[in-house]
């Protein structure tokens, strides 16, 4: 059994869980592998509402796997995402995620890739 903030986890798969769970974190920290600016990441994630991925990107910054760096002080502002020292100990994980991702596609006919 495991806790954060008073809340349990029953597993290491749970725990696991919290921090890379949910619909767009790992696709959100699989594109953070190298630095990106706020708009690059957009660009990338664009079926992610631009709300959905601040949020995330909040969350992903609050459980210590991203850091944020504002560059300039008046608008536009230019602002950078990278892994920390901790998300990337993640790298390995997301890789093989990806991979399974692309092996399963390639496999099951009912999935189609689309451009």
């Amino acid at each position: 059994m495991y806790s954060i903030d008073d809340k349990q986890y029953p597993c290491s798969t749970s725990l696991t869980m919290k921090y890379i769970g949910g619909k767009w974190k790992a696709v959100i920290l699989i594109h953070l592998i190298e630095k990106k600016r706020y708009s690059e990441l957009r660009k990338q994630c664009k079926v992610i509402t631009e709300r959905t991925l601040s949020l995330q990107l909040k969350e992903l910054e609050e459980d210590g796997l991203v850091t944020r760096t504002v560059h300039t002080s008046k608008p536009p502002l230019k602002v950078e995402y990278e892994l920390t020292e901790f998300g990337t100990t993640l790298i390995p994980l997301l890789k093989a995620i990806a991979q399974w991702g692309t092996e399963t596609a390639e496999k099951n006919r009912r999935i189609k890739v689309v451009e």
